[in-house]
């Protein structure tokens, strides 16, 4: 069974909505609702968007999965992962790494060694990842696609 993972836990969203488009529910209702003093938050009152703001990136899913039993250096992630752009692959790392999915391990040697490698957080979607890709996969066969990627299982 996955690993439950506490709602404070996740770090504060940047979002402005007030409505959860997933459960219809709207979190001004809630009257444990406390919007932040320094950033635009809203409390998260539904599981499906708290994960979608965790892996909802362009590359998220994909970087995450790359990094299931691995360390990676950027470069490596680049390869694995070529249709992200250089800018782009460094958003979205940073972006994994401000919500505790991704360490980020800098090491004082010329020139600079990086790797990136999942939390504990992080490695408890693995299973979440994993019914990502079974699903994918059963839907490009029942539509006549080959499963052809570098991420097999």
């Amino acid at each position: 069974m996955p690993a439950r993972i506490a709602i404070s836990q996740i770090p504060s969203s940047t979002q402005t909505s007030e409505d959860c488009v997933h459960c219809a529910s709207s979190s001004r209702d809630t009257p444990s609702h406390t919007p932040s003093r320094d950033v635009p938050t809203k409390e998260i009152n539904c599981p499906v968007e708290a994960t979608l703001r965790l892996i909802g990136g362009k590359y998220k899913s994909v970087i995450l999965w790359q990094l299931i039993d691995k360390t990676l250096r950027h470069g490596e992630l680049q390869r694995l992962i070529p249709q992200a752009t250089p800018k782009m692959l460094t958003q979205q790392l940073r972006e994994l790494e401000n919500d505790n999915l991704v360490t980020r391990t800098v090491y004082a040697v010329v020139p600079p060694k990086v790797e990136y490698s999942l939390t504990e957080l992080g490695r408890s979607m693995q299973a979440l990842l994993y019914a990502m890709y079974d699903w994918g996969a059963g839907y490009m066969e029942g539509n006549g696609q080959e499963v052809c990627c570098s991420m097999r299982r």
